[in-house]
């Protein structure tokens, strides 16, 4: 009996061994936060970060070059100023504005038949003068003398012969206008030296000016707003026409067809 009990006490050692060495195999270490597993955590999530963030700039980038590469190609499809700008601006001291480079206004049917008489008034000098200066098909001499001695330089009272077409525009232009009473003439012939004058204290008075020349004027019509004078000398397209709207006047030229 004895030997019964020592031989089971053996036997339930043995299988406690065998059953101790069985769990500890099998279990795993416990998951512990360590000091090490939050740095390399962190560090892991650092290096993510960066990753994105360096990927986001990384696309980003391109993005911002293209931006860049297209509005250089606009700039270079961009077109310089054209010919008939730089005319407008040589003459009449303006660069026209897009819509004034629109195509020319019609041209309405035209007395060529009737005698042609202006009455003016000298805006500086106040003098008043009326005259026929064309029928019968031709232009009258003393008429253009008068009407050259009229029109003088209003600063050292120089004198010039004036284009004869210069009347028909303005005469043209008044009755398309609907107006018959006086014009004032601001500004007609100017000599090279008063004009020079002129655009050193004004950025609106080219330094070439058709006055010179003695083939321009700026005019009013009293009581015609003078959009209307524009529009009516615009549409004879025989010359220059400048809008002065703030100053209340048109400036009328037979130099190249241009508009500001």
């Amino acid at each position: 009996m004895r030997s019964f009990v020592l031989s089971l006490a053996t036997l339930l050692a043995f299988a406690g061994t065998g059953f101790a060495q069985t769990n500890t195999g099998a279990s795993t270490a416990p998951k512990v936060k360590t000091a090490a597993t939050a740095t390399t955590k962190t560090a892991a999530s650092t290096t993510k970060t960066t990753t994105t963030a360096t990927t986001k700039k990384t696309t980003a980038a391109p993005a911002k070059s293209a931006n860049v590469q297209k509005a250089a190609a606009q700039q270079k499809k961009a077109p310089p100023a054209t010919q008939q700008k730089m005319r407008a601006s040589r003459y009449g001291g303006f660069a026209p504005a897009a819509a004034a480079l629109a195509a020319p206004v019609p041209t309405p049917d035209l007395d060529l038949s009737s005698p042609r008489s202006l009455s003016l008034v000298n805006f500086n000098t106040k003098e008043e003068l009326t005259v026929t200066y064309w029928s019968n098909g031709a232009y009258h001499r003393s008429a253009l003398d008068q009407l050259n001695q009229f029109l003088r330089d209003s600063r050292d009272a120089g004198t010039t012969e004036m284009d004869p077409l210069l009347f028909d525009v303005l005469w043209h232009t008044a009755r398309i206008s609907g107006y018959g009473g006086p014009v004032e003439v601001l500004s007609a012939f100017r000599s090279p030296e008063s004009n020079a004058w002129l655009a050193s204290v004004s950025r609106g008075v080219a330094r070439d000016s058709q006055h010179i020349n003695g083939n321009a004027m700026d005019i009013r019509f009293p009581g015609v707003p003078v959009f209307r004078i524009r529009q009516a000398a615009r549409s004879l397209n025989m010359g220059g026409v400048g809008f002065y709207p703030r100053s209340g006047f048109v400036h009328i030229d037979t130099g190249p067809v241009r508009y500001w």
